[in-house]
């Protein structure tokens, strides 16, 4: 059982919604992530999700797009991420998973990244663009090197993408609650338990819901249909609204409690 697998055990032992928190390595530099990560995990991030930035994304929002130009004017890449996460990782309590677009990880090479990411202590990838028919070879790199291969779902997608994704994956699955680009709403997406219960039909791996996740409420609304919530531009907002750099931890701190204070029972 992954690092991963664990986790979400543990929450439905416990009957508790799960927080995913994803952030841009590298936003505002890679020293200052090393310590959001950590303020992340002692606020009880249950899962922390670090992505990589990148020049052309095509599902970021304007916020996430802005974290991304501010990591890749501080130099980070691939590589430094990942040498990033293994100089934190033996103080972090959560499982990490690295999101990324697939030609960064291309760039690289397979091979290398797997080899990488394993010594860094990664538990997980998600290639955001990654055809899941395309993505045998990869699962299998992954699987041996001791990563979970985590897939996006969307509204769209059709019932046996869903099985597939369910057969390959591994952790969890993280669902993309409305179509278009991420980015903050005022809540959840309507379609969003209609995709749930198409989910849950065919599979009963974790789930993670997100793409606007950004209150307590959403939390709660998420938490009735899924095992976890995934917060990502209203946290990346956080450290980009934060004038001063050294406020940056105590403000991420404070968000993500107040997030999990409306939490009810998964």
């Amino acid at each position: 059982m992954s690092n991963i697998d664990e986790t979400f055990a543990r929450l439905r032992r416990k009957g508790q919604t799960g927080l995913v928190t994803f952030v841009t390595a590298g936003d505002p530099n890679l020293e200052r992530s090393e310590s959001i990560l950590l303020a992340l995990d002692d606020a009880g991030s249950d899962v922390l999700e670090i992505g990589v930035p990148f020049s052309d994304p095509l599902a970021d929002g304007p916020v996430i797009q802005r974290a991304s130009e501010r990591a890749l004017r501080s130099d980070t890449t691939l590589a430094s991420t990942l040498g990033m996460v293994g100089r934190v990782r033996s103080k972090l309590k959560a499982p990490v998973v690295i999101f990324s677009y697939f030609n960064l990880i291309l760039a690289l090479g397979v091979e290398e990244f797997a080899a990488r990411a394993s010594n860094a202590g990664v538990d997980g990838v998600l290639a955001l663009d990654l055809p899941i028919e395309e993505a045998g070879e990869f699962r299998a790199t992954m699987l041996e090197a001791g990563i979970d291969t985590i897939f996006l779902l969307s509204p769209t997608t059709t019932e046996e993408r869903i099985s597939k994704a369910a057969e390959l994956g591994q952790g969890f699955l993280y669902g993309i609650s409305r179509l278009g680009v991420t980015g903050v709403r005022d809540r959840v997406a309507d379609g969003a338990e209609s995709m749930t219960k198409r989910i849950r039909a065919l599979t009963d791996m974790p789930l993670a819901l997100g793409f606007g996740v950004s209150t307590p409420e959403h939390v709660t609304t998420i938490g009735r249909i899924a095992d976890a919530a995934v917060v990502g531009s209203g946290l990346v907002s956080v450290i980009e609204n934060t004038a001063e750099e050294s406020l940056i931890e105590a403000k991420v701190t404070e968000y993500i409690r107040w997030l999990k204070s409306g939490q009810l029972a998964g």
